[in-house]
Parts: structure tokens; C-alpha cells; sequence
């Protein structure tokens, strides 16, 4: 089942990510807290939001309404780049996401950037998952696309799992900005 607005409106109203004053995440202001977590939801700080239950709640900090779609999260991003014609770019969300163990998300470009050329690689967010995600960018369009801090640029489709009962803890957990791949090359 994917979770529609209403759902994931709930899920971040219980894990405390939304209260019903206006939106206070935002990195416009030099000193800020999140309503989420209390913590500093600045992307260029270099600690991590406390998490109040590991593996338990729904949490996408900053979060905004104006990124909630029927069926999805608007994931934007998180400081401002262009992507070159014919290559891969990593660029990371300005949003911290965590997944509880009943949830797992797929990232899906925007169309607006899709008539442009832009498409998503490596779009499945696991259940545990804590951190910025790294969006793998392709611009396989005519030009060049900028892309501006905050701009909403992949949607983050959530899903129930049923039944699950192991939460991430892959070499991603916890990422800050752009992780290049960890993988060990075998080339020999």
C-alpha cells in the first residue's frame, strides 16, 4: 500500500514533525531548531538529529507542506547545482528521512524534470533508513539543468511493508551531504 498525504500527515504528526503552528524548519535562519526533534535541521550542520525511537517513527526534517502531494513527499534539494549533459550527479536532499521498519520509500523524478531529461538512479530507500539521501541524477537532456537550493526535484513514494521486522544498517546510515559509493571495486 503507498501512503497518501493523509497518512503520512498522520505518521509525521506522531512522531512529532508536525504540530499546528507554521513550518519552522528552515535554513534561511542562522540559528534555528526543528519542531521534529528539537535539534538544528541545518544540512551543513555536521550532527545528526537525535532520533526519539530508533526504527519507530516516521520522521522527514525539514519538513514542508507545500511538499506533500496526494501520494508522495516532494524531496528537495540541498544546495544549489547544475547537472551536465550525458553524466551522473549526486546531489543530496536538503531533508533528513528516517523510515521506521514498516515503511520503505522509491524515489521517482518530478515530471517537470523528466520533460527535461532528468532521471533518477538508485531510487529504493530501505526501512531504518536515517539520513540525507543522495539522489543519483542523470540529465540525459539537451542542456545543462540548474537546479536551486529548496527546489523540489524527486518525489519520495512511502510504502507499507508488511510484516518487516529488520531495519537498515547499511554503510549509508546516518549520511550527510553527497556520499560518493562505497563499494569496493573488484577489478583486479
Amino acid at each position: 500500500m503507498i501512503l497518501s498525504a493523509i497518512e503520512i500527515t498522520k505518521r509525521l504528526h506522531e512522531s512529532g514533525c508536525i504540530n499546528d503552528g507554521p513550518d519552522c524548519c528552515s535554513c534561511d535562519t542562522p540559528a534555528h531548531g526543528c519542531h521534529c526533534t528539537g535539534a538544528s535541521s541545518c544540512v551543513d550542520d555536521k550532527t545528526q538529529p537525535p532520533s526519539p525511537a530508533a526504527g519507530q517513527d516516521l520522521i522527514i526534517s525539514p519538513f514542508s507542506r507545500e511538499c506533500l502531494q496526494p501520494a508522495s513527499y516532494d524531496l528537495r534539494v540541498a544546495h544549489n547545482t547544475v547537472l551536465p549533459r550525458g553524466a551522473c550527479s549526486l546531489v543530496p536532499t536538503l531533508e533528513w528521512v528516517e523510515l521506521p521498519v514498516d515503511l520503505a520509500a522509491t524515489l521517482r523524478c518530478r515530471s517537470s524534470f523528466g520533460r527535461r531529461g532528468v532521471l533518477i538512479a538508485a531510487g529504493f530507500v530501505d526501512p531504518g533508513f536515517r539520513g540525507q539521501l543522495t539522489l543519483c541524477l542523470v540529465n540525459m537532456g539537451a542542456e545543462e539543468v540548474p537546479l536551486y537550493q529548496h527546489t523540489r526535484v524527486v518525489q519520495m513514494i512511502i510504502h507499507e511493508v508488511k510484516g518487516g521486522n529488520r531495519l537498515y544498517e547499511g554503510r549509508y546510515q546516518d549520511s550527510h551531504g553527497a556520499i560518493h559509493s562505497k563499494e569496493k571495486s573488484h577489478i583486479s
